[in-house]
């Protein structure tokens, strides 16, 4: 495929290496060729580069496959899937979902990614709603705009939340940066 048709989403081979394009650009100055410059994530290490190219090159197209799994749990070592429908378990290291973990509760369903029968990981909700497990209590009178308390969830990940927030209140996290992004009524 020519690095041209490349959009965010696409997922392609370079120098052995298989990427999955985060953000695309073309530039053209006068009498020079174009150039094609993407944000890419490389899918078995997590890096993220910004690679460069003359329009018109032409790269190996990745044939990623994506089913549906349901986490089941995680031994310390591995995590361990199910795919609904055979049965099947899938195990992970725990190393490759260091930052997935803190967001995953036993029998969710996730996406896992696959090329040429690999593993390459799973791909979880931009939002998920997880319960307030520790919190303190507001203090009275400690209201100035935008004021935010610790709070520890069911997972054991921990962020910033507002002062309305109490244990066991189900809010949403953006699984992108880990922050509070609203509470469940």
């Amino acid at each position: 495929m020519q690095v041209n048709d490349l959009r965010p989403g696409h997922t392609f081979i370079y120098e052995g290496n298989l990427y999955i394009v985060i953000s695309n650009a073309f530039s053209k100055t006068g009498r020079q060729q174009g150039k094609v410059t993407l944000k890419v994530k490389n899918l078995k290490t997590g890096s993220r580069v910004e690679l460069t190219f003359t329009g018109g090159d032409k790269l190996e197209k990745a044939m990623i496959e994506k089913k549906d799994m349901q986490y089941l749990y995680n031994d310390g070592t591995n995590c361990y899937l199910m795919d609904s429908e055979s049965y099947d378990q899938v195990e992970i290291p725990t190393t490759n979902l260091k930052w997935e973990l803190n967001f995953i509760k036993e029998s969710a369903i996730i996406q896992m990614t696959k090329y040429q029968e690999e593993v390459i990981g799973i791909t979880i909700p931009d939002k998920v709603e997880l319960v307030v497990v520790e919190t303190e209590p507001a203090v009275k009178g400690d209201t100035t705009s935008g004021a935010q308390k610790k709070a520890k969830l069911e997972t054991g990940w921990e962020l910033l939340v507002p002062l309305f927030i109490k244990i066991n209140d189900i809010i949403l996290v953006n699984t992108d940066d880990g922050k509070y992004s609203g509470r469940v009524n």
